[in-house]
């Protein structure tokens, strides 16, 4: 037996050995896909002498390509260089495969071909802000306004539109809008300048090398000569133009061989379509199918548990994962009172492993969800406990554009002297208040001694303003129309008017899925505010504003490698952890609501929820909430559907708990009856404003206290005056007050002295 089939299954092997002819690797999660991909390219070239010069394997991200790279060299004995020529090694020659993404490779091919198209050969490649620089130029020149037609919304449609080699003059079969008409308006000319520039988007270089291979017989036959084997990875994630060059190459002497999973096809929205790998026995009769079933991840538990929810699914290829691993955990199912609860859970069971641990790793936990905005609670979770924690493929909730554009709004209107919010919000959205019109009134404010606001109130006293004069009062006008209904409204309903006022909802509602997914992080904030609804409407906004600067001041602590990960379920497909946390799994979240009404949507997001669950290697908790708070408005939806999915014999539930909780019955030794008696004591003597403050907070007691029973409970009530406490990094000190969620402590050592922190983040432990 070849040294390359040592260490591989039977279907890995069986796998390596087909060389021959189409073939469909239906490769499960955790079943060492890219162990059989390499070691069957080092076979073709070691046991078949295939020359690597005829092998061409492409895949989608530069990290998989370059581990792609990695192994394949360390199996054949050659060194990684980042062209086709051969390296001399050992005195001998060594060549690599052709290996790559689908743009890379293109990019090698078409600076052969190009000019075929009427581009020289060394074309630029315009980068997503050089695309929207020329739309804009282009918008201006067709009289398209960008504030009621989005650059990148428009520049979306044409890039979906390429994706399915669709050209700017049969894009005009398709229009059925007023925005689709004016995308084939401008997508022509967008074309036509990318062409005169020299330049090609990333979508063109897939679109222009179909292009060439279908006018150019010539060009087809010469590739399909050179490329005698193809490989594509991840073969369910290509959209109709990957899909067809491939096809195209590999026409003529057919040894391709496509590897994926269609259970994890989770991209729809990004082009890509399962119909390529479903199908693909239809467009090879002759193809050989071999499965990948034998995990090397996660437990029998997880795995089945992954199996009853994905088998629902129709449009799938049968298979079911095993693994060798005997025993595992329960995968748990918790149902939390509320979002805020179901953080608490999940940092409680994260420090409850670590502490059988003498180094606690916390790079083993990741926390998933459906969406960016369900971060936020987790974060001030985490904060509040002390557990460092890292978000990928997002922005600290408190650091996102959207939210620092909000609330500089509110800061201005509580202080217009702030001109730090003043400047950030001023040409947000776009006013035409440019850089020489900000020097102008920087320069009078100076002059007179007066903050930068109240020179724009004098905006009709300063000639060298010229027109500008009335677009700086309607600002200023818009303001002062803020801080009336600041005066009247709670904070939360602010947000709203900021929102319709500014026309701001107007500047993030722009087509595109990022504008939609601003929206929601705003409408997370809204969320929020609505904690403070209960105060007087000018109070409303200063505590919430007081509160969230306290949270956000503490967001910078410095992210720490050994952090627990936060991060969508999108962002987590290739990666593994020990212990995974799904939270939000409610009907009309994951799934998503859009997702129930449509059977497509809703298998792309059962597919999605296969993906989170096969994350794990040994535990797996899956959280949803009986109420919660999100996006501005409080749900009480049903469990996820998926979860019902899964048989009672594999999960392990909590719900006796927490239906004592929801009878009104609490478990014995939760300390809730103690915490309403010393929220009685602590509101004693306080002004009716902190005590309008305290009812808000605890509208609903159960947001701020656990309701399941841990080991060490003495921390899950709120502190009183004098009470004794320790924070981790300022030491001892003694509570001076609490106002609301606000504390005042003053810490033994002088470094610190008196601090004021936010409750709900603040790691802070009752002493004695």
């Amino acid at each position: 037996m070849s040294d390359l089939l040592t260490g591989l299954n039977d279907r890995q092997r069986e796998a390596v050995e087909c060389t021959e002819g189409p073939l469909l690797v239906i490769a499960g999660a955790g079943s060492g896909k890219t162990k059989a991909l390499t070691h069957r390219i080092a076979y073709l070239i070691q046991e078949r002498g295939v020359s690597p010069w005829s092998i061409l394997a492409v895949t989608f991200t530069n990290k998989a390509a370059k581990e792609m790279k990695e192994r394949v060299a360390k199996l054949i004995g050659a060194r990684i260089r980042e062209s086709w020529q051969e390296e001399r090694m050992d005195d001998r020659v060594v060549a690599m495969p052709q290996m790559g993404t689908f743009h890379s490779i293109c990019v090698r091919l078409l600076r052969k071909y190009a000019h075929l198209l009427g581009y020289e050969n060394q074309f630029t490649i315009y980068d997503t802000n050089d695309q929207q620089i020329l739309m804009k130029q282009l918008m201006e020149e067709h009289q398209i306004d960008e504030k009621k037609m989005n650059p990148k919304a428009v520049l979306g449609a044409i890039s979906g539109a390429k994706s399915q080699l669709i050209d700017a003059a049969e894009y005009h079969k398709y229009t059925h809008s007023f925005f689709t008409e004016k995308v084939a308006e401008l997508y022509g000319p967008y074309q036509k300048q990318l062409q005169k520039n020299g330049a090609m988007d990333f979508d063109d270089l897939l679109v222009n090398m179909v292009r060439v291979l279908r006018e150019f017989p010539d060009v087809l036959a010469e590739l399909q000569e050179k490329f005698r084997y193809i490989m594509v990875d991840e073969y369910q994630d290509t959209n109709h133009a990957q899909y067809v060059l491939m096809k195209l190459l590999a026409a003529k002497y057919r040894n391709i061989c496509a590897i994926g999973d269609d259970d994890q096809s989770i991209y729809s929205w990004r082009g890509a379509t399962i119909k390529n790998i479903l199908d693909f026995e239809k467009d090879y009769p002759e193809t050989k199918i071999v499965a990948l079933e034998q995990n090397y991840r996660s437990t029998q538990k997880i795995l089945d548990a992954s199996y009853a929810v994905i088998s629902k699914n129709r449009k799938r290829k049968e298979k079911k994962l095993w693994t060798e691993r005997a025993g595992g955990e329960g995968v748990k199912v918790w149902m939390a009172r509320n979002e805020r609860h179901e953080g608490e859970m999940v940092a409680e069971e994260i420090l409850r492993r670590l502490r059988e641990h003498e180094s606690p790793s916390y790079r083993e936990f990741v926390v998933l969800y459906r969406t960016n905005a369900q971060s936020r609670v987790m974060e001030e979770v985490f904060l509040r406990y002390g557990i460092p924690y890292r978000i990928i493929g997002g922005t600290r909730f408190y650091d996102r554009k959207e939210i620092k554009d909000v609330l500089s709004y509110l800061r201005v209107m509580v202080n217009p002297r702030d001109s730090v919010s003043l400047m950030r919000i001023i040409n947000v959205p776009a006013r035409k208040i440019g850089t020489k019109t900000l020097e102008i009134l920087q320069m009078f404010a100076a002059v007179n001694g007066i903050t930068l606001f109240s020179a724009m109130e004098r905006a009709s006293e300063i000639s060298e303003l010229g027109a500008k004069t009335e677009v700086i009062s309607g600002f200023v006008a818009l303001i002062r129309s803020l801080q009336q209904v600041a005066g009247e409204t709670s904070a939360s309903g602010v947000i709203k008017h900021v929102m319709e006022d500014a026309k701001y909802r107007d500047f993030l509602a722009d087509g595109t899925s990022e504008g939609e997914e601003r929206l929601e992080n705003v409408r997370e904030l809204i969320s929020v505010a609505k904690k403070y609804d209960g105060l007087d409407p000018g109070m409303s906004l200063r505590v919430f504003l007081e509160e969230v600067a306290l949270i956000a001041d503490t967001d910078q602590i410095e992210e720490q490698d050994n952090s627990v990960t936060l991060m969508t379920i999108h962002a987590a497909k290739g990666l593994e952890f020990s212990h995974v946390f799904v939270v939000g799994l409610e009907d009309g979240i994951f799934p998503s609501s859009r997702s129930v009404l449509e059977g497509d949507l809703l298998e792309e997001e059962r597919r999605l929820m296969y993906v989170a669950v096969t994350r794990a290697r040994e535990g797996l908790y899956l959280l949803h909430a009986q109420e919660r708070l999100l996006y501005g408005e409080y749900k009480s939806n049903a469990p996820s559907q998926f979860l019902e999915e899964m048989p009672d014999g594999l999960i392990e539930r909590n719900y006796s708990v927490v239906d004592s909780l929801s009878s009104g019955v609490l478990p014995r030794g939760s300390g809730v009856s103690g915490v309403e008696e010393r929220l009685k004591d602590m509101f004693d003597g306080k002004s009716f404003e902190e005590k309008s403050y305290a009812t808000a907070m605890d509208r609903e007691p159960a947001r701020n206290v656990r309701l399941v029973p841990m080991e060490d409970d003495s921390n899950s009530t709120p502190f009183g005056e004098q009470d004794r406490v320790c924070h981790p990094m300022f030491g001892e000190g003694i509570v001076l007050s609490l106002v609301g969620g606000i504390v005042t402590v003053m810490f033994e050592n002088p470094t610190y002295g008196t601090k004021r922190l936010a409750l709900s983040i603040a790691p802070l432990k009752k002493v004695g």
